[in-house]
């Protein structure tokens, strides 16, 4: 029996209920699960002033204390892991063994930057004698973290991993949607000691909460992972206040298929990563730019795999794709197939609702999709792949770079000159071959072009968390 967590705020250090609540849906069975706090403004300036003290405590806090603390929150996750998986399968739909996977994912965005903490060296430049300059990385202040509803765990753990081990405190607001991933996570730092106010967590009407803290002065980072839309208007905000922002925005992943590649190992590993999710990830592979020799091949070997996918509640055995996350994403996919096949697409499998309870999408292939089409111009976030034949390398390289996007881009090919071309020109931040998978603790991620500002993850993740400071130190006065 499956055990919804009684939801609330979270600000200095104790929990907290609002007056006014709003109803959270498993979206497989569209019941209501629970009910969720909203944050009044009085709560978010509850948060902003137990965010500034736990910031005066947090940034002095030594780096190695930070990391234990972090470390023994992180252990504490992956001790409740059945618990948590349970609670984003409820209120996700996503299959349980995928949010047990989840819960260690955002276990290791924690241990990793945990590990960074100790690592933020500056350096001596040098200098002439009796002259030192000295530069220093020092936390930016408070962060105002700002998580999706598709990874409820994954998304607000490296949100809280990288403003903590930096020395930064922070408000969460997490999705309204899927609140309870974030909720475990605060549930073990707070388990595991962590100073009153160092993390603060608000849930409500979206533009308010950012509208109202993002003005703050206080508020020294913005950091959202979310649509390219929010994410400019998030933008804006913060430029009128000279705030920094870290944005990790939409994608529309292509995947170039190369003439040398394994066409059916590659077909159905890209069929199973595209439903991975319902297809509701950032960098799901989506646009496939398939060599017109192997095409045929390889739409069958990926048709055949994508009709075999098990859709269902994402709590019952065997199931390998559950809904999607609410029911504006239903008419919204039904838009672009129908748009798509106005246009002369072909659908080959899919393209409308599964079944008649939750919002369940049938896993779709279109094929022959002109570039006029809304689909190929437009991050579909569900689960719809876009099959194209390219005559050449040259053809699949621009046609991957014909968006705006540019998060994540895949290519298939055991030739190192291919691997080189599109290295060097598929616009991305983040590019792999012959895998799909695009992010991992110990890498960087993040966009270029319409895909977002800063990076999260690797050696690189703290630098939007820290401020740098340089120190010139002369022995006399000059």
């Amino acid at each position: 029996m499956v055990t919804y967590p009684e939801l609330k705020l979270y600000i200095g250090g104790e929990w907290r209920t609002t007056a006014s609540d709003m109803a959270v849906v498993n979206p497989a069975t569209e019941a209501e699960i629970g009910r969720l706090p909203r944050a009044e403004i009085s709560d978010l300036d509850d948060a902003l002033a137990a965010a500034e003290e736990g910031f005066r405590i947090w940034r002095r806090t030594a780096p190695r204390d930070r990391a234990d603390l972090m470390l023994r929150a992180a252990k504490l996750l992956r001790d409740r892991q059945e618990e948590i998986a349970q609670s984003i399968t409820a209120e996700h739909g996503k299959p349980l063994a995928q949010a047990r996977l989840e819960v260690i994912r955002g276990a290791e965005f924690i241990e990793w930057d945990a590990g960074e903490a100790v690592r933020t060296y500056g350096r001596v430049i040098p200098s002439a004698h009796g002259v030192r300059y000295v530069v220093h990385h020092e936390p930016v202040g408070v962060v105002l973290g700002l998580s999706p509803w598709n990874f409820p765990m994954s998304q607000p753990c490296r949100k809280i991993a990288g403003a903590l081990a930096s020395g930064c405190s922070i408000i969460l607001k997490a999705a309204e949607e899927t609140p309870a991933g974030a909720q475990h996570i605060v549930q073990a730092f707070h388990d595991a000691g962590l100073p009153s106010g160092v993390l603060n967590l608000v849930f409500g009407e979206p533009a308010q909460i950012s509208g109202h803290l993002i003005a703050q002065d206080p508020v020294r980072l913005v950091a959202f992972t979310g649509s390219t839309a929010v994410g400019r208007q998030l933008t804006t905000l913060a430029s009128e206040h000279m705030t920094r922002v870290l944005m990790e925005l939409g994608g529309h992943a292509p995947v170039i298929v190369c003439e040398d590649t394994d066409v059916e190992k590659a077909a159905i590993s890209s069929a199973i990563r595209k439903y991975r999710n319902a297809g509701q990830v950032c960098t799901s592979p989506t646009r496939f730019f398939v060599h017109e020799s192997i095409y045929q091949t390889f739409v069958d070997s990926f048709v055949q795999r994508a009709k075999a996918t098990v859709v269902g509640n994402g709590a019952e055995s065997g199931v390998e794709m559950g809904p999607l996350a609410n029911d504006r994403r239903v008419p919204a996919l039904s838009a672009l197939v129908e748009d798509a096949r106005d246009k002369g697409a072909e659908v080959l499998t899919g393209g409308a609702r599964h079944g008649n309870k939750g919002y369940f999408f049938q896993p779709t292939v279109l094929a022959n999709v002109p570039d006029h089409a809304n689909v190929m111009q437009e991050e579909p976030f569900g689960p719809l792949a876009v099959i194209n034949p390219v005559a050449s390398l040259d053809e699949a390289i621009a046609k991957a770079n014909s968006t705006p996007f540019g998060l994540a881009a895949y290519g298939f090919t055991n030739r190192a000159d291919y691997v080189d071309r599109m290295t060097d020109e598929v616009e991305a931040g983040n590019i792999s071959f012959n895998t799909l998978e695009a992010s991992l603790p110990e890498t960087p991620f993040g966009g270029v072009k319409s895909s977002g500002y800063g990076r999260e993850g690797g050696t690189e993740g703290l630098e939007n968390y820290m401020n740098v400071k340089n120190v010139s130190h002369s022995m006399t006065i000059v």
